[in-house]
């Protein structure tokens, strides 16, 4: 019988792992980075006031932060939620003239179609189709532009990057598991003395929930909650579930996860929360080796996740202020960095069986591209271009 004297320690050393912490930072500051002025443009295209943005903000992170934490824990797997960016693109250039109310109202209806769409089991029927080799090809796809952005951003800070390559490296070659915090470690010393990181003036004020009430309309509801609900399913929840698919969790349904975030969506659409779904990008952060080297034990980088994702709500624009200070380079090399095993596999995967090849690598090539077709993304179409090339050439081969 085993025994439990040092569980406790064990189970603390398990927890605050570095790798693990990390990598959830990690997430988050690029989540919030990539596309935070995008969430003040939808809302100031809403009518949001600056009361009203700060409670939008923290119905994001509360959300986020509640979701990572719950289905990590349920499902022991990496299960990182996050906004929806084309949803939040969608929004800042079609709620001009809507008003706040009605925009609530769009966010509320959006959010119970997704619902629908995971009580009904439709969005696992789909998911269960689309092959491994091309959910690695999507996921692959969706990284590459992360992977060069690393070496494109040496033009700007050249220095800086130079040395989180070079920590990574040396690092990767005596303590790998640590090699992505020690850079983003360096990354911030780096940048402190040479003024590019100013964290004065942060006023840390926690933000509190402005109650908006929705109101419906046919029109706002077809001319802009239809279009968020396509958009967020099919260029966020379909990559969300297949970056799980393509790093081995397909043990997680589909159904639960694209419920709750339905659900989620419809308790906090009325303080400003107007989409919430699977990450892709960012989750697969947390699904790298180098969060940490059991894949079983790689939740844990997503349930730290939902703590930052967590305390951003509670603070608010103020934590987002924080993740500008950021520069750039910065933010742009621990990325790639923190992708490259991530991307590394992937392509691995896609190509592995070479009778799969030819697909894969449309998949591929398809959402690389950054391809906009009927206001969807690129990763849909992807998996579209790559699923007809499978059904013909798996025909031709039969």
């Amino acid at each position: 019988m085993r025994s439990n004297t040092h569980s406790a320690p064990g189970l603390v050393t398990g927890w605050l792992r570095p790798s693990s912490v990390s990598s959830g930072f990690i997430a988050v500051l690029v989540g919030y980075t990539s596309s935070v002025a995008i969430i003040f443009q939808a809302a100031s295209a809403a009518g949001a006031n600056a009361e009203q943005l700060a409670s939008w903000m923290w119905a994001l992170g509360i959300g986020m932060g509640v979701t990572c934490i719950t289905l990590s824990l349920v499902w022991r797997a990496p299960v990182l939620t996050a906004w929806s960016t084309p949803g939040a693109a969608l929004l800042a250039t079609s709620l001009g003239g809507v008003g706040l109310p009605h925009a609530i109202g769009i966010f509320i209806a959006s959010s119970a179609l997704i619902v629908l769409c995971g009580v009904t089991g439709w969005f696992q029927k789909l998911m269960d189709w689309v092959p491994r080799h091309l959910a690695s090809a999507m996921l692959a796809g969706i990284l590459l532009r992360f992977g060069m952005d690393l070496f494109s951003s040496m033009h700007g800070q050249p220095t800086l990057v130079l040395a989180m390559f070079a920590t990574f490296l040396l690092s990767r070659r005596w303590v790998p598991r640590y090699s992505v915090p020690l850079a983003l470690l360096v990354g911030i010393l780096w940048a402190l003395p040479q003024g590019s990181l100013s964290l004065s003036g942060l006023d840390w004020t926690p933000a509190h929930p402005v109650w908006m009430a929705p109101e419906f309309s046919a029109a706002s509801l077809i001319g802009v909650g239809l279009p968020l609900f396509i958009v967020t399913m099919t260029s966020q929840n379909i990559p969300g579930l297949a970056v799980l698919r393509a790093n081995g969790y397909a043990r997680v349904p589909a159904s639960p996860l694209i419920s709750w975030t339905g659900i989620t969506g419809m308790l906090l659409a009325p303080f400003g929360g107007f989409a919430f779904n699977l990450a892709a990008i960012t989750a697969a952060i947390c699904m790298s080796p180098d969060a940490d080297p059991d894949a079983s034990q790689r939740y844990k980088a997503s349930v730290w996740a939902g703590v930052f994702y967590f305390l951003t709500g509670i603070f608010g624009a103020t934590v987002v202020a924080l993740f500008a200070a950021f520069p750039h380079e910065l933010v742009a090399a621990i990325a790639g960095l923190a992708l490259l095993g991530t991307l590394s596999s992937s392509i691995h995967d896609s190509l592995q069986v070479p009778e799969h090849r030819d697909a894969a690598l449309v998949t591929f090539l398809a959402t690389a591209s950054g391809m906009t077709l009927l206001g969807i993304g690129s990763a849909f179409w992807g998996l579209v271009l790559g699923g007809i090339c499978h059904l013909v050439l798996r025909a031709r081969a039969a």
